[in-house]
């Protein structure tokens, strides 16, 4: 998902913003979450049953009713409270029983790897230019376009585009494409593993998601067949599910290994460049190529206990959020020809209302899972009251910062990230993350949360109980969200970030600001 809006004339609008969830908070998201929450009632119930009966038990052996109960069970026959006992002992055990069948089995993510292309596909503002002009296939209204977009977009000038559409003239084969997939994901599943000590058969759960390249035999195949994984291997490939489609990996591997004891599944999120770079010159398919660039990454998780000593983070929820019966948000997304048969994404004006709209429910839905008590019972009064009573004032937001330590927010556009900072009044602090994945990586569709997360990881680390957000946008219309809790203490510098030049980030997005504001003036 990108965020750049443009007048006909290849002028920037006026930036869009997302329309404000606060104001029209609906309830029945609010009772989603809860529902999900009930879901495991009687599992929490389980354990506070369990411990009265066991320090009704110990009260009994403190008060030496065990050891009496013993001797006249040896001179008598059954009395009253020996059966007391016998039927105390049995329901504390029928409870430890339910306890470990209904609860569900933790799933960790042991480790992720993103990739770092090599310097020789670095795509600099004006190497972009330059071949998009010496492809001779776009007008010069059209270069003109991309040059603003570009110089507006809050990429730097060292994102990566594949060797295939830099080229002259341009070699958009499906044998580049798929060579571009084995480059980006190869070197990132061979590290993954070999860092974590896990050998390719005793993987069995595969899940692959990209979203515009699909061949056959298809992407999971590939990985199986480099790696000579297992035959009894479950394998999925997802396409066409947008920017947002990492978060539905890691539900699905996640439903998965509540079902498969003592496994470990494997995520790979990528986008493919080289079969989809729009040549023709219509500005609303011209965006994505502005902002999208090669990244990926590839993640391991495991649901065996004896994994968690080593395990970075647990997952904790995953809740999704899909707009696609009405229209507008159907379609905000869209693959198509132009009048010239030329394939690219369409995004239309749409895209922000329907976004904001996705966050809403998204976020509400999430909160009774995160928030504290106190939160959430400021939030739930205030709503009633506004909605049951006519009360006039203001809506309670809130506050985000309460229910999480760090925000992996995906990197979809430079008014994205402002306005998701803004509706949810995030600190600067939380959201520079996302900001720093998009000017060093640019828009690397489904894989950019996890660039974010190495970020995060390499510049501040993590304590041991953080909790970490990461929070995707993508077509259909979706709003897709993870929740993870940090493990260990740790902080682990990736390739990916090694280098990085933070305070020139800042100065270029200061100038944008700057830039910015000027323009409004005038």
């Amino acid at each position: 998902m990108s965020s750049v809006a443009v007048n006909a004339n290849g002028t920037a609008k006026k930036a869009l913003e997302f329309p404000d969830y606060r104001r029209s908070v609906a309830l029945k998201y609010v009772k989603r979450g809860y529902t999900f929450l009930m879901s495991y009632l009687l599992t929490i119930a389980l354990v506070p049953l369990g411990g009265m009966l066991l320090l009704e038990l110990l009260n009994m052996h403190r008060n030496g009713e065990l050891s009496r109960l013993m001797s006249v069970a040896k001179q008598t026959d059954l009395t009253f409270n020996l059966i007391t006992v016998v039927a105390t002992i049995s329901a504390l055990v029928a409870v430890t029983v339910s306890y470990y069948v209904l609860r569900t089995r933790p799933v960790y993510l042991v480790d992720f790897q993103v990739y770092r292309a090599p310097d020789s596909w670095m795509a600099t503002y004006a190497r972009f230019m330059a071949g998009s002009r010496g492809c001779q296939r776009f007008t010069d209204e059209a270069l003109e376009f991309q040059e603003k977009i570009l110089q507006r977009s809050g990429l730097g000038q060292e994102t990566y585009l594949p060797p295939a559409v830099q080229v002259m003239p341009p070699d958009c084969s499906m044998a580049n494409a798929r060579k571009e997939f084995e480059m980006v994901v190869f070197p990132i599943v061979e590290e993954l593993l070999q860092r974590t000590g896990v050998h390719p058969k005793q993987i069995a759960i595969l899940v692959v998601n990209c979203s515009l390249f699909n061949p056959t035999p298809s992407l999971a195949a590939m990985i199986i067949n480099k790696y000579k994984m297992r035959s009894n291997i479950l394998s999925y490939n997802l396409a066409g599910m947008g920017c947002s489609a990492s978060p539905i990996s890691i539900d699905l591997a996640k439903q998965l290994l509540q079902l498969h004891p003592s496994s470990y599944a494997l995520v790979v999120s990528t986008e493919n460049i080289t079969q989809n770079w729009y040549f023709g010159n219509d500005r609303d398919k011209l965006l994505p190529n502005c902002l999208f660039r090669v990244g990926g990454g590839a993640i391991l998780l495991s649901n065996r206990r004896r994994d968690a000593w080593r395990a970075k983070y647990e997952l904790m929820h995953t809740v999704r959020t899909h707009l696609g019966a009405k229209d507008a948000a159907y379609s905000c997304i869209f693959q198509m020809e132009d009048e010239e048969r030329n394939i690219g994404v369409r995004l239309t004006k749409e895209l922000f209302a329907v976004a904001g709209e996705a966050l809403k429910i998204n976020v509400t839905t999430l909160g009774p899972l995160v928030l504290p008590l106190s939160e959430q019972l400021l939030f739930f009064f205030n709503l009633v009251a506004r909605k049951v009573f006519g009360y006039r004032g203001k809506p309670y937001i809130p506050d985000f910062k309460l229910a999480f330590d760090k925000v992996c927010i995906h990197t979809g556009g430079r008014a994205v990230i402002d306005e998701i900072e803004k509706q949810l009044q995030l600190s600067n602090e939380m959201v520079e993350p996302s900001r720093a994945a998009l000017y060093r990586y640019g828009n690397v569709s489904s894989s950019s949360i996890w660039y974010v997360l190495a970020y995060l990881e390499s510049f501040q680390g993590m304590r041991r109980g953080d909790r970490i957000w990461q929070m995707g946008f993508g077509s259909g219309f979706k709003c897709n969200s993870a929740v993870w809790r940090a493990n260990r203490t740790f902080k682990h510098c990736h390739q990916a970030w090694e280098g990085f030049d933070l305070q020139e980030m800042r100065q270029h997005l200061q100038m944008l600001k700057d830039l910015s504001r000027q323009a409004k003036k005038a």
